[in-house]
Parts: C-alpha cells; structure tokens; sequence
C-alpha cells in the first residue's frame, strides 16, 4: 500500500484548547459535533464537519457536513479519523480531545491507537497535554521544562523500548499494559529519543503542576 503522507486536523468535542504554537497546520480539517463551534474559535474553516449533533445544533454552512445517527458503533471522532485515513492521510492530530468527561477522553486514545494499528501516527492535543501514538520506529521529543514524559503500552506490549536523553534510559525492555513501568521521566538532555519495535505506543507529556518535580 502506498505510504500515506498527507496530514488531517481533527477538533473534537472535549475541553477547548488551543493548538500548541508549534503545530504545523495539516492539509485537512475535520470538525466532529461541537468541534464545528471550536474551528471557529481556533481561527479555522474545517473542509467536513461530521456528527450526530447531540452536543450542538447542526451548524448553517457551506461546508460539507456528514449527519449520522446517535446510535452507532463509532464515536463522531473516529468517523473522522476513518475518513482522515480513507483521504490519504495518515499523519492526524486531534485537539479539543482531553478534559471533560473521562470516557470521551479514553474513546479518543483508543481511536488514536486505531489510527496507528492502521499504520497512521498520531497526536491529542490538550491544555496541559500532549498524545504522540506510533507503532513501530522512532520518535524525538525536544525538551520541556516543567513537563514530564511518561510512556504507556495501547497494545497488550510493546517491545524493543529504548528510551534516550532522560533521566531514566532504557534499552530493549518491554512495556504491557498491565504495569506502568513507563510513567514519570524527564529530559536529561535537549531531545528525547523514543523507539519500539513492536507494539502500539503511547507517550504521555504533561506539564507539571506547581513545586512538582520529578
């Protein structure tokens, strides 16, 4: 199957936040349900809109906009990611994900280990979090002062681990997910190397709350 190179902007319903400064942009946009009402406060004009709208009045517009059930199998943000990688893309980004009601929360990191299971990579932006998902390969992470970076295994376990320029390295261990050997670490240097060999992975960044430290 040809690589998929193109990326998608996914807003979803959850807390608003704002796009991290140094977000790229994406070559598509989808707003899911409620996310219509955020693209407009992230400045955006979203290329679909798709949802149920059981969280906001189906919106007046002249952008495309997909009306599905309420009750359904998929969440309105993994219709997006479905059609994000059906449209070629196979790097998604999804804001507004995090915060609010738990469950939701938990629905988009599944979708986001979805996306990776089906050989995309992907990242949930949140106020006081970041979500990078990959299955396979390396990952870098330039340092952040006052942020932790914690990894976590989606898949039943994820090995060949290596974990470089933190404070706690390691080299070719497993993670399961039935153990979190992986939460907790910090930058020992500018940029954090991650690889996994196999597995779904999930690194967790989070800004640290006042006198915490690590």
């Amino acid at each position: 199957m040809e690589k998929q190179t193109k990326s998608c902007l996914i807003i979803s319903g959850g807390d608003f936040s704002p796009l991290p400064p140094d977000y790229p942009g994406a070559d598509y946009v989808i707003a899911c349900d409620k996310g219509y009402e955020y693209a407009s406060r992230l400045g955006l004009v979203p290329d679909l809109i798709i949802g149920d709208f059981d969280s906001a009045p189906p919106p007046e517009t002249d952008v495309p906009v997909e009306r599905v059930p309420t009750r359904k199998d998929d969440t309105d943000t993994m219709l997006a990611a479905r059609a994000a990688l059906a449209r070629g893309c196979g790097e998604i980004a999804i804001c507004c994900a995090l915060g609010g009601r738990m469950d939701h929360s938990l629905a988009n990191i599944q979708t986001a280990a979805w996306v990776a299971a089906h050989d995309g990579r992907a990242s949930l932006f949140g106020t006081d979090t970041r979500i990078r998902v990959f299955s396979g390969g390396t990952e870098r992470f330039p340092r952040r002062e006052g942020w932790s970076l914690s990894l976590f295994a989606l898949s039943d376990a994820c090995e060949g681990v290596t974990v470089r320029g933190t404070k706690y390295p390691c080299e070719n261990v497993t993670l399961t997910n039935a153990f979190p050997l992986g939460v907790s670490n910090v930058w020992a240097s500018g940029c954090a190397e991650v690889s996994v060999g196999s597995g779904i992975l999930m690194a967790v960044q989070s800004r640290l709350r006042p006198g915490e430290h690590i």
